[in-house]
């Protein structure tokens, strides 16, 4: 059985990591290369950085924070925001990023895809799919500008589309459960289970220890979570061993 991931997800506005609920009213939870390291040396199994400002004018201090937390920390290292051409994933990957997650590019041409997939491979291409309840064929459609515009497309149909292209992982937020410490939504990670056939990182909502078996159950590979481990509701290594104690292989 392969190790399940424990990833802390950093979202930077401004240099600054911060978290909210439904990406609202935004709360301050440290530098971003500090608590990179503290969580590298807690037990983290990845990071992921999500510049969710993703302006122009922030770019070069998102490269010179990603070169900074390479130095610093030694587990792979994702980062997505502002991401628009295969020059932008080049930059980042030089800079010391492992892999990079796109978004609203890929949504606005998704041939960007296949331009990365081709130029890196699959395995530095993460997809992220914005995901909220609506009332299309799945259930659930795909949101831009953190989950308050319908991007007009089916979830799952854009999740098999941007497999089909060459995406090598797919992070599945829920806009609905973000930073309301209510649990994973079960529901969307057992559908996208059900049609993918690459990892899935499940993402928004954790708010108790429970929640990241359920998640595990459900068919995610990988949990990522911010508000509980920025704000000390518990630590990656409480999470971890309640995975163990439910029978899951994870990385000590």
């Amino acid at each position: 059985m392969l190790a399940k991931r424990i990833i802390p997800c950093l979202d930077v506005a401004g240099g600054r990591v911060v978290k909210g609920v439904n990406f609202e009213n935004l709360r301050d939870a440290g530098d971003p290369v500090e608590l990179a390291k503290l969580y590298g040396d807690a037990g983290a199994d990845e990071l992921t950085f999500l510049d969710i400002s993703a302006s122009v004018e922030d770019r070069s201090t998102t490269l010179d924070m990603v070169a900074r937390t390479a130095d610093q920390v030694f587990i792979p290292l994702t980062v997505g925001g502002g991401i628009r051409e295969v020059k932008d994933v080049d930059q980042l990957l030089r800079a010391g990023a492992d892999k990079v997650s796109i978004n609203t590019a890929a949504i606005n041409k998704p041939r960007l895809i296949n331009e990365i997939s081709d130029r890196f491979g699959n395995q530095v291409l993460v997809l992220s799919v914005d995901a909220r309840r609506a009332k299309t064929p799945s259930g659930f459609e795909v949101t831009t500008h953190g989950g308050r515009k319908s991007a007009g497309i089916d979830a799952l149909t854009w999740v098999e589309e941007g497999i089909s292209r060459g995406v090598g992982e797919i992070l599945l937020n829920s806009m609905d459960a973000d930073g309301t410490g209510s649990g994973y939504d079960i529901e969307l990670i057992a559908a996208v289970r059900a049609i993918s056939s690459v990892p899935v990182i499940a993402s928004g909502g954790a708010g108790a220890l429970g929640d990241f078996a359920r998640a595990l159950d459900a068919g995610a590979d990988a949990l990522l979570a911010a508000s509980v481990f920025h704000f000390g509701t518990f630590t990656i290594a409480q999470v971890k061993s309640e995975l163990a104690s439910h029978g899951y292989s994870i990385r000590l």
